[in-house]
């Protein structure tokens, strides 16, 4: 009783955040166009992998989801740090993700990870860039479709294009909306529950003496990330079991690597890399992953000794901040958006 009793705790404090983030990944799903990032990630210097990192970090895309669309960017041209940069920065956190480490490790563990992974994935972007690039022939150019070919709008005068764009932008709304409620929670939605279910079980069975002892020195940091690359879990499903480490006796360093190194391999894209780039590429990938996020982790338990903040608390009055009725109407309706049968009888996606 006391595990359900923590898990709907967890659950309830995580819902209306991830609703609102699914919200906001529908609408950059639909208004962001895969054009603009070729024309951002174009180049191969610090600026393009920069960009490149940024510009995933929000997009609503976990590790094997950004495979496809990486893929298209380097083909169409872009260079091997950008789409390292963005391989890295697109699965390791997201608007979804950002707002529950906020409620559930507090604002302050959002931002470390925010930064955290912008400076892997320009790190790795960086090293992986400098191994010898191989031309892949770009696929020819699809002819961009016009909104006429999807509609009757087909005169020419200012009223109907401006109907026309009208009709386009609706559609484009209702696709990224359905994408992010449909497609993109049935995603993440098994990963995401049993992240809670894990996280139950830790603050249930586990006391907080219990890992205290192994928390903090170069040892664990470096065993947690060895533990979290293999392990892949998207962003969102590993914020939870986060959170639930770190009630147990973890260093918020450890959590932080955690957070870092799980939801940003997978054997798809480390499959993809030794594909498109060589071994050569895919071992500086590891390894600078393997360095950066322990080193990562390392700077925030030394900066942790020397401020007088603790996460956890932190985190607990975020908590508190939205009324029960709130969290529990949020719940309640990603239960339903959760659950396919029921969700396409009422909303019909």
């Amino acid at each position: 009783m006391q595990m359900l009793l923590e898990i709907l705790s967890v659950a309830l404090s995580a819902a209306p955040w991830l609703l609102l983030g699914l919200l906001i990944a529908g609408l950059i799903k639909a208004w962001l166009p895969e054009s603009l990032l070729q024309r951002w990630m174009g180049g191969h210097g610090l600026g393009s992998i920069s960009r490149a990192a940024i510009i995933g970090m929000p997009l609503p895309l976990c590790s094997c989801g950004a495979i496809p669309t990486a893929l298209t960017l380097h083909r169409g041209g872009a260079g091997r740090g950008p789409t390292t940069a963005f391989l890295i920065g697109t699965p390791g956190v997201g608007v979804d993700s950002i707002l529950l480490t906020s409620v559930l490790l507090g604002p302050f563990m959002a931002v470390a990870r925010v930064l955290g992974a912008l400076v892997t994935a320009i790190s790795t972007g960086l090293l992986v860039g400098l191994t010898s690039e191989q031309k892949t022939p770009a696929p020819a150019a699809e002819k961009a479709s016009s909104c006429c070919s999807k509609s009757s709008c087909c005169d020419s005068d200012a009223s109907t294009e401006d109907s026309c764009s009208t009709t386009s932008n609706q559609s484009s709304l209702r696709q990224g909306l359905r994408y992010a409620f449909s497609d993109l929670l049935d995603d993440i939605s098994v990963w995401v529950f049993a992240g809670l279910l894990l996280a139950g079980v830790l603050v249930t069975l586990m006391p907080p003496e219990t890992l205290a002892g192994l928390s903090g020195g170069f040892l664990s940091l470096l065993l947690m990330a060895v533990i979290g690359i293999p392990l892949y879990v998207c962003a969102t499903a590993a914020t939870p079991i986060a959170a639930g480490l770190l009630l147990t006796g973890i260093s918020p360093g450890m959590a932080l690597v955690f957070l870092l190194a799980g939801p940003i391999t997978s054997l798809a894209t480390l499959g993809l890399l030794r594909r498109e780039f060589g071994t050569q590429a895919l071992m500086i990938y590891l390894g600078s992953i393997l360095v950066v996020t322990v080193a990562l982790g390392w700077l925030l338990d030394e900066l942790l000794r020397h401020i007088s903040l603790d996460p956890v608390a932190q985190a607990t009055e975020v908590q508190e901040l939205l009324p029960a009725s709130l969290e529990w109407l949020a719940l309640g309706l990603l239960l339903v958006f959760a659950l396919r049968p029921l969700r396409q009888r009422l909303f019909g996606f």
